[in-house]
């Protein structure tokens, strides 16, 4: 049994779509308030992954089974790594929910420092380096209309919009003043960089949303299409920069970032790979640093806020540590603000 799966209806859908036979055993492997993930194995040792929206508050737009399973479907066919598509289940009448299925991919998910000395030689910390980049100048490369995702979004105005985004949920969910934050979004609205032709923006590009080969390094698949939209590349460039956390830093977005093993890359490294591998100028790319450190802030004031409020039920004050995180991220973005000269 697993909450937010009907064992029944669920095993005839994938039975009659793939090789798996009964009886499944379903196990989330990724939860709480984001889309549901689930491990589904057969008596044979046979996988498949099924995704689904959360138990509650679900938000149509962030949690669209049939938009992640559009994107992924058309990426197919490219040089970016995705898991193989099952199938897509538009009825809510089989499990609750819409839900797709994808084909397990085998490999490691490295999500903290622990995982990183484990699982990856230092060897394999360079290549993994190397291949993230390289992956993401791939995505990048895209045509959107040759694999059908040109009408994904809007093209145009793509930090304006995101700036406007989540500076309004900031206001809706803050529980208290927050002058850094309001400061760097002026700083950001005023300095906006050109904007050149959109690409496929992943939206949450980091080390532990892919899987990988620990013996190569090599990325097996890019995982968590959820927040994927088109834009500006660069974003994607920023926000990886800010979750790739260096052995000095005073600040680290993930609580036991695993880049701090030494092996990995420095940011320096994977910027210069990047503009080499993508032809693209990232001399400005201290702007999408700032936003992405600035975005971030935003995010986590709203889940600390809900926190706070008790929407979660109660707390034993541990929620407390997002609150003084918000904090940090906020004087991170700052400081990378100034250091763009915004």
């Amino acid at each position: 049994m697993a909450d937010g799966i009907d064992v029944d209806a669920v095993t005839a859908w994938i039975r009659e779509r793939t090789e798996l036979a009964a009886p499944l055993r379903f196990e989330v492997i990724q939860g709480g308030r984001s889309n549901l993930t689930y491990r589904v194995t057969d008596p044979e040792g046979r996988r498949v992954i099924l995704r689904r929206p959360p138990l509650s508050g679900v938000i149509e737009s962030a949690h669209d089974m049939g938009r992640e399973h559009r994107i992924i479907s058309a990426l197919a066919g490219t040089e970016v790594p995705v898991p193989a598509c099952v199938g897509y289940e538009p009825d809510p009448d089989v499990t609750g929910a819409p839900f797709y299925v994808m084909r397990f991919v085998d490999g490691e998910v490295v999500r903290d420092a622990d995982a990183a000395e484990r699982v990856l030689s230092p060897d394999a910390r360079m290549a993994v380096s190397a291949d993230l980049i390289d992956v993401l100048v791939r995505l990048h490369a895209v045509d959107v209309d040759a694999v059908g995702l040109g009408d994904l979004s809007r093209r145009e105005g793509y930090l304006e919009r995101q700036l406007r985004r989540w500076s309004r949920q900031l206001e809706s969910t803050r529980t208290r003043e927050l002058p850094v934050l309001e400061e760097v979004h002026r700083r950001l609205v005023a300095a906006v960089p050109p904007q050149g032709p959109a690409t496929i923006v992943h939206g949450d590009y980091r080390l532990d949303n892919v899987m990988l080969d620990p013996a190569s390094g090599r990325v097996q698949a890019v995982l968590d299409w959820e927040l994927t939209t088109l834009g500006d590349p660069l974003a994607d460039v920023g926000l990886l920069l800010v979750y790739w956390t260096e052995p000095d830093d005073d600040v680290q977005v993930l609580p036991t970032a695993p880049t701090r093993v030494p092996g990995f890359a420095s940011r320096a490294e994977l910027i210069e790979r990047y503009a080499r591998a993508s032809g693209r100028d990232l001399d400005g790319i201290g702007y999408h640093v700032a936003f992405g450190y600035w975005k971030l802030a935003c995010i986590l004031e709203g889940v600390y806020s809900r926190y706070a409020s008790g929407a979660y039920g109660e707390t034993d004050g541990s929620h407390e540590a997002f609150g003084h995180l918000v904090l940090e991220l906020g004087e991170s973005a700052r400081d990378a603000a100034a250091r763009a000269g915004l």
